[in-house]
């Protein structure tokens, strides 16, 4: 993957760096070629303009000495003609050369040749300069010169060499920049493929699951770890329904002997001393306690089995909370007046009230109110946590209230009691499983609430545990809405 990473970054650098020194070297050429012609040209304009002012034997003398020092200077052959084509001063140039006499026709019939837009270094080592002698219409002459381009073709070749010279640097820094940068981004990617790659190996193989079949694009290694990931993945899950699968396991295998233990204990009692029946008491409280517990560890890993997750409501996944919740307030009444406290209904002072309606399947594109996505008992398997805590925590004396509530696309149900409640630092530990307050008295297992929230989460929902000032607990459950 670095190779391919370096290859893709070396060649975008070296498209930035060929973009940028490939018109800068036709731009530098291009300026020398029109430099040469300017210059060349005011030089044939000069000795136009001496020729035409020749008119006498001592004016073609001093223009004759006048290309003979141009000549010498430059090294540059130069042609003067009259206006029939015969040749006045001649210095290195071969008339019957035909460029020299397509070029001489040219500037006599007040025409200039194709001057070349650009030079090369690998031009051609001369160019042709003409220029008619006179002015307006009438033509007396003309001037060619054989300008060298050596000079102009040398000064472009070294431009060039400093041009590719500088790409050839702006390039080695690139490609040093690019192995940093695929070392920085790669080093992370393959150091936790390794890990991942290792951790995998170590997994055990997926059991009863359907093989990963989809497909990633991207390079080699990110594929490779992203199967690796997948795999990872389908241990862990098939790790947590093993781990479901074994308490629940284990609760169910121990109910029987527990069971079994309660009949001999229960038979026992009339054979027991009465100095011993203090004793066989506390046993049978024991064996009671330890049977609450194994009870609650299998609701708690029926509410966390993965097949129960899911936010969507089947036919069978849904009630009317205000219903539930009235007939849960039904069954604990007798309950909460032993405890000496005081259970009721809130009333429809704030949020949307559900009224109590019959259970029954939403009817397609009906405007009533709306249901909630769980089923009747998981929501009263939820209220009877709550409540019961309430019963047993909140004190003589304090005020429960349950209250049902709407909002777009939610249904809130919560009891709040004004009794003892919880301290501030273990409000968010009360859903921790086998966690028991402090103000909490004996009795319990210390799994209700989270066997409730387990429940919540299991429909979409979720189960939030507050204060309510002065003092008392609100236990809330909000699940998505369904609407009938």
């Amino acid at each position: 993957m670095r190779r391919r990473l370096l290859i893709a970054l070396t060649v975008f650098a070296a498209l930035a760096v060929l973009a940028f020194a490939v018109p800068l070297s036709l731009t530098t050429a291009t300026s020398r070629t029109q430099q040469l012609i300017l210059g060349r040209s005011g030089d044939a304009d000069r000795f136009a303009a001496l020729a035409d002012a020749a008119g006498t034997a001592g004016g073609v003398q001093a223009l004759a000495d006048e290309v003979g020092r141009y000549h010498e200077l430059y090294g540059e052959n130069v042609l003067v003609v009259d206006a029939r084509g015969a040749p006045i001063v001649n210095a290195g140039v071969q008339v019957s050369d035909p460029r020299i006499r397509a070029a001489v026709a040219a500037a006599r019939r007040n025409q200039r040749p194709q001057q070349v837009d650009r030079l090369m270094p690998w031009s051609a080592p001369a160019m042709l300069i003409a220029r008619p002698v006179g002015t307006g219409v009438q033509v007396n002459g003309a001037v060619v010169i054989e300008a060298s381009t050596a000079a102009a073709r040398a000064a472009i070749a070294r431009m060039w060499a400093v041009i590719a010279l500088g790409g050839l640097g702006a390039m080695v820094v690139f490609v040093l920049l690019a192995l940093v940068l695929s070392r920085w981004v790669l080093r992370p990617l393959a150091a936790m493929s390794a890990a991942v790659a290792e951790l995998t190996a170590t997994l055990p193989k997926p059991r009863g699951r359907a093989p990963i079949s989809r497909r990633y694009g991207g390079p080699p290694e990110v594929r490779d770890l992203a199967e690796s990931v997948d795999a990872m993945a389908t241990a862990v899950a098939d790790s947590a329904d093993a781990q479901h699968q074994l308490v629940a396991d284990t609760a169910h295998a121990m109910r029987n002997p527990l069971a079994a233990l309660m009949i001999r204990l229960d038979s026992l009692e009339a054979a027991v001393p009465d100095r011993a029946s203090a004793t066989f008491r506390g046993a049978t409280v024991e064996v009671e306690r330890l049977t609450a517990l194994l009870d609650d560890l299998l609701e708690l890993a029926v509410a966390q089995a993965p097949a129960s997750f899911g936010t969507a409501a089947s036919v069978e996944q849904y009630c009317d909370p205000a219903q539930v919740a009235a007939d849960r307030i039904d069954a604990w009444a007798p309950a909460f007046d032993e405890a000496q406290i005081r259970l009721t209904a809130a009333q429809p002072d704030h949020g949307e009230n559900i009224s109590a309606t019959p259970v029954r399947p939403p009817l397609p594109g009906s405007d009533s109110r709306a249901s909630a996505a769980i089923s009747p008992a998981a929501l009263a398997q939820i209220l009877d946590v709550a409540l019961s805590n309430s019963c047993r925590y909140a004190g003589p004396g304090a005020h429960t209230v349950v209250d049902v509530t709407a909002e777009p696309g939610w249904v809130t149900v919560a009891v709040t009691d004004d009794g003892i409640g919880a301290a501030p630092d273990e409000l968010d530990k009360l859903t921790a499983r086998f966690f028991r307050g402090t103000t909490a008295v004996a009795g319990g297992t210390g799994l209700g609430l989270s066997i409730a929230q387990a429940l919540a989460k299991a429909r979409g929902g979720t189960l939030t545990v507050e204060a309510v000032r002065p003092h008392g607990l609100a236990v809330a459950v909000r699940v998505p809405a369904v609407a009938r």
